[in-house]
This record gives structure tokens, C-alpha cells and sequence, in this order.
């Protein structure tokens, strides 16, 4: 049976070997990890700015020359380019009433039911973040996948050359993620020098003050999350794009040959490799991979949870990835 996380460090991995003084920090990452599949494979680093990551990318080779007897042959050398990937601040503060939350005589219990309401609602605006996040529209997020895979080439040098195209047209369509996650192609980042996850301040009780600027007593939570996304090398990422929602399911959409040829794009980089897509797409593959005679879909047990695999790899559903994608040109 397949197993996870044999290679490279997940974020929950990561936290368990910090320091013991983060232990609040190490409890919301494992119960986040509950919310978010992207949390059960992906990788995070340390980046090496204080705002992110900087990436230097081999952008050219030196290809030789077939040397004449008494003929010298010239110098040549590789290029490179840099690429930084930023980080994003995301927090929230949690307030509520003593009196409310004494009131069953357990303040704890009631004030962790609210924290795990704050817990999903990051969750939920990281995982947008991480398909979706633009930097250039929205400069506090960090850049997420979409826009880096938004754009048909069928130029290999190209990152568009591994999205394969389903065929959809109009506004309806998704998309399904192969992600390959490494300290070479793909993984989480957090600014240098700082903590890693998503950290927990109990403020514990404070004087706050109502819309009439009355004081009355209440506890405070401070919730703070800074990480962003490196693509160190996006052949190791595809996108299966213009898959129309209400064809899935049926011979207009080929889904399975479009992920045969998605992973083919991406299965020469090593590292772990996850598949992400939304609840619309994981259901039809589960059904797909009823039929035992399915070489390509199986139902396996990753991490003592079923779990619907495509040639191996974990299928995990998000659901931040939209139906409502426009076509991809």
C-alpha cells in the first residue's frame, strides 16, 4: 500500500520537529490538517528573504562544439534567472464575551469550538489562495497556481505546454491539479527567521469595548498565518483545464486521457506527487474506479483513510477550485 510523506516533509512533519515552546502552534496545524487535504502532502521551507523565497532557475545550456583537428572552439557558459516568490500575511483576531464563554463552566472548550471556526475560514482563504492567489491583482496574497498556468503553449520551454486541455468552453469549467512537492519543484514557503504554520496568541482576557465604546471584559485570540508558494520548477506542476462540469461523466469529456497525458508532463520530476480537484470531479473518478477492470483509478488507503488514487497517486479534493473557471486559450 502506498504511503505518504516517505520522502519529503509535510507541514504537520515540519511542526513536529520544532521547538517544544511552539506546542500551541503544532496543535492548530494538526487540527487544520483535518480541514485542508492540501495539508497532507504538500512540503514547506524556510525561504532564504525576509519577505520570501529567491529561486535561481537554469535557463540555458551549453551545448559543445564538434572540434576540427588545429580549430579552437569557443567559450560558452549556462544561464540563469532569478525568480522571488513572496509570502502573505494572513490573520484574524477572535473575541468573545467571559461571561458567554464561562458559562458551561469549561472556558476552554468553549473558546477551542470558536478557534476551529477561525481554523476552517483560514483553511478555506488559503486553499482560494493557493489555486487562485495574484499578486499582481491582489498584492497582499501570494501567487497561487492559476496564474501561473493560465495561458495554452505547445512550446516545451513553456509552462503552458503542461496544461492539457479538456475541450470545455464558456464559464463552466475546472480544472484538476498534478502537483509534484519538493525542495526542488514546489512547496510551501515562510518568510526567513520567522515560525512556521499558522501560530496561536491566547491574549487570554482583556477590557474590550462594545459599539458604544463601553468597556466589558472578554477573551481575545490572535491567529496568524505567513506563507506563500515557490515554483522552483514548473515542470513538475500540470493542469487539466476547460473541463466542463455538466459533461463530466460522459464521452464528451476523455478525463482520464487528459490525466494520462498531465502526468506524463510531470512524472520525470521527483518528489510527492498529489492530484487536486474539486468535489464535482473526485466523485465522478470514485465512480470511475468502482470498476476493477480500472487500471488507472483504484481506491487505495493512504493514512488509514480511504482515498480514490490514479496511477498511484492520491486524489485530494479542494474545494476552493471553482466550476465557474473561464476557458483557458
Amino acid at each position: 500500500m502506498a504511503t505518504l510523506g516517505a520522502t519529503f516533509l509535510s507541514l504537520v512533519d515540519r511542526i513536529k520537529r520544532e521547538d517544544p515552546g511552539n506546542e500551541r502552534i503544532a496543535t492548530i496545524i494538526e487540527l487544520l490538517s483535518q480541514t485542508n487535504e492540501i495539508m497532507e502532502d504538500s512540503t514547506v521551507l524556510e525561504g532564504n528573504l525576509p519577505t520570501g523565497h529567491r529561486t535561481t532557475v537554469r535557463t540555458g545550456l551549453p551545448s559543445g562544439t564538434w572540434r576540427k583537428l588545429y580549430e579552437g572552439v569557443p567559450v560558452e557558459k549556462s544561464t540563469t534567472q532569478q525568480v522571488d516568490d513572496s509570502t502573505g500575511m494572513l490573520e484574524a483576531y477572535s473575541e468573545v464575551d467571559k461571561a458567554l464563554a464561562d458559562l458551561n463552566g469549561n472556558t476552554a472548550a468553549f473558546r477551542l469550538s470558536e478557534a476551529m471556526a477561525f481554523l476552517e475560514g483560514l483553511s478555506q482563504t488559503f486553499a482560494t489562495a493557493f489555486i487562485y492567489g495574484d499578486t499582481d491583482v491582489d498584492p497582499e496574497q501570494f501567487m497561487g497556481l492559476e496564474p501561473r498556468f493560465n495561458t495554452l503553449s505547445t512550446d516545451p520551454t513553456d509552462s503552458g505546454f503542461n496544461i492539457i486541455d479538456g475541450g470545455g468552453v464558456g464559464t463552466d469549467n475546472t480544472s484538476v491539479w498534478f502537483v509534484t512537492w519538493g525542495e526542488n519543484v514546489c512547496h510551501f514557503i515562510f518568510p526567513k527567521g520567522s515560525v512556521v504554520g499558522l501560530s496561536h496568541d491566547d491574549k487570554g482576557q482583556v477590557t474590550l469595548l462594545d459599539s458604544n465604546s463601553n468597556p466589558f471584559e472578554g477573551y481575545r485570540d490572535h491567529f496568524k498565518w505567513d506563507i506563500g508558494l515557490s515554483v522552483r520548477d514548473w515542470r513538475g506542476i500540470a493542469r487539466v483545464a476547460n473541463l466542463d462540469v455538466s459533461d463530466l461523466g460522459t464521452a464528451t469529456v476523455n478525463l482520464e486521457d487528459d490525466m494520462i497525458d498531465a502526468f506524463y508532463r510531470i512524472r520525470k520530476r521527483p518528489g510527492t506527487k498529489s492530484i487536486y480537484c474539486n468535489e464535482e470531479v473526485y466523485r465522478s473518478l470514485h465512480k470511475r474506479a468502482k470498476d476493477q477492470a480500472n487500471v488507472n483509478l483504484t481506491l487505495d488507503t493512504f493514512a488509514g483513510k480511504p482515498v480514490v488514487s490514479f496511477l498511484g497517486i492520491p486524489i485530494r479534493e479542494v474545494e476552493a477550485i471553482l466550476n465557474t473557471e473561464t476557458q483557458v486559450t
